[in-house]
């Protein structure tokens, strides 16, 4: 029997002081008592701003050691690639992640791309030598179009051993279904809400400001426990961060799925 590892995408939110956070903590000490609660975290930043190894050695080491990382890609890799640049961008971001790689604190590279990111020839290629670039990195894609969920796409991701992302989405036509197949070793699962009214407008808050009922999450530790028998370890992450939603779904499914 593989493990699962339950966190949330990100962390540092001052609107988590009270519901999470103790009053009075100081956001330096974020990470140190995040790190106590929950095993594992999702690093969303690095997708705005490309980070740099020194930064997260810190953040290792602020954190403690037992903590594990998954990092999201920079979004000149995903959403706004250059083709006479992202291969110059990939190796900047690959040496800024070593000191996780090397100390065994990585989890894996999220590479998500958009719902405008289609399934043609041109993107095909771009995501074979993007990978490929990351030869020997753990991996894991997430596509939030719905015509990469084919068995051309799985074949290829299991060749590589990359994680294919299972998510959790409203039930909008161009979004994936959802689709739990084991690719590689390492499954992965990122939890965005359910919220079909608010999901294509332009207000991200808006769109991740969910709470997952018990019955929603009972579904979702069924999902994993049917993944799991496939995989050696689970990720799960929680995305819907408004009003530290997502801290209490994840410690609430953590006990579905290592105590139910």
């Amino acid at each position: 029997m593989g493990t699962i590892a339950v966190g949330t995408c990100g962390y540092s939110y001052t609107e988590w002081l009270g519901p999470f956070y103790p009053l009075g903590t100081k956001q330096e000490d974020f990470l140190r008592y995040y790190a106590a609660k929950f095993p594992t975290l999702e690093l969303d930043f690095t997708y705005y701003r490309m980070p740099a190894a020194e930064q997260l050695q810190r953040m290792a080491d602020a954190a403690g050691p037992e903590l594990t990382f998954s990092i999201k890609a920079h979004k000149t890799l995903t959403h706004e690639t250059d083709p006479h640049k992202w291969q110059e961008d990939a190796k900047t971001y690959i040496e800024a992640i070593e000191p996780l790689r090397e100390t065994g604190r990585l989890e894996a590279v999220l590479f998500q791309f958009p719902n405008s990111f289609h399934y043609n020839d041109e993107n095909r290629r771009y995501l074979d030598r993007l990978l490929g670039a990351f030869s020997g990195v753990p991996a894991a894609v997430e596509f939030r179009n719905a015509e990469w969920g084919n068995n051309r796409v799985i074949d290829g991701l299991k060749k590589r051993s990359i994680a294919y992302v299972s998510t959790d989405l409203p039930d909008l036509r161009g979004l994936p279904p959802v689709l739990d197949v084991s690719t590689s070793p390492l499954a992965y699962f990122r939890l965005h809400g359910r919220n079909a009214g608010t999901w294509w407008g332009s207000d991200s808050r808006a769109r991740y400001d969910y709470l997952y009922s018990d019955e929603e999450l009972e579904g979702t530790a069924q999902r994993i426990r049917r993944i799991l028998a496939k995989a050696d370890r689970v990720l799960v992450y929680f995305n819907n961060h408004a009003r530290a939603q997502a801290v209490k779904n994840a410690a609430r499914l953590n006990e579905l799925v290592n105590n139910g």
